[in-house]
């Protein structure tokens, strides 16, 4: 028995050597070291000051082995998700990054009317019958009202060349929307969207966010379309 527990107990020590001389390139894999260097210690103490008349079962060795094997485990997931995570935000980065200048649709009601143009969009719940699109002035006054036919539900752009309902032409300026989509007799939920231009990129800590100038700031997950 005695000779038994002195064999094991030197097999347990050279494990310890060969934790101490095996060079470590980072934190993660220094922790992880540092963790079974204690745990092997602990067990060649105990190894060594058993009673020889009363040796540890194999048993009792097997399961503490399998405990520090799976803190090992633990610890290396854990480092693998801390690079994936890091992975991740840098590709955030570079995505939000390449947002600016760029022009995107987000809620809003706003539509800007330049050179006698304008583009809007809005987004349907479900498939709408009939959608129609009332373009107001700063004042309240309808300019024009967009009667666009049935669409199926998601995303949708419109374009306004400027015409009144009356046949003028409208100033170039702001101007907001409403938009209006049934089913039947059933009413369909609807959301303008505004397209702005993002002028900057602001990281915070709760995420990125994107500088529209007038209309504000937005997160990434307002982008519903990059034109």
């Amino acid at each position: 028995m005695t000779t038994t527990a002195a064999s094991t107990s030197n097999y347990y020590q050279s494990l310890i050597d060969s934790v101490n001389g095996k060079p470590s390139t980072t934190a993660a894999q220094r922790a992880i070291s540092a963790t079974e260097n204690r745990f092997l210690k602990l067990l060649t103490t105990q190894l060594k000051n058993q009673d020889p008349l009363n040796p540890m079962d194999n048993a009792e060795i097997t399961s503490q082995m399998a405990q520090i094997s799976t803190v090992s485990g633990i610890e290396s997931l854990n480092a693998t998700m801390k690079t994936l995570l890091q992975g991740s935000r840098d590709s955030q980065t570079t995505q939000a990054a390449a947002l600016v200048g760029e022009a995107v649709m987000v809620p809003g009601s706003g539509l800007t009317l330049s050179s006698g143009a304008g583009v809007g969009g809005f987004l349907l719940d479900g498939d709408a019958d009939t959608v129609k699109v009332t373009i107001s002035d700063s004042n309240g006054v309808v300019q024009r009202t967009l009667t666009l036919g049935d669409l199926d539900a998601g995303l949708h752009n419109f374009t306004w060349d400027g015409a009144t309902d009356s046949g003028a032409k409208a100033a170039d300026g702001s101007y907001s929307i409403s938009v209006a989509a049934t089913a039947g007799e059933d009413k369909v939920t609807t959301t303008a969207l505004n397209l702005g231009v993002v002028r900057s990129v602001i990281n915070g800590g709760n995420g990125f966010t994107l500088d529209l100038g007038s209309m504000g700031l937005f997160t990434m997950d307002d982008v519903k379309q990059i034109l």
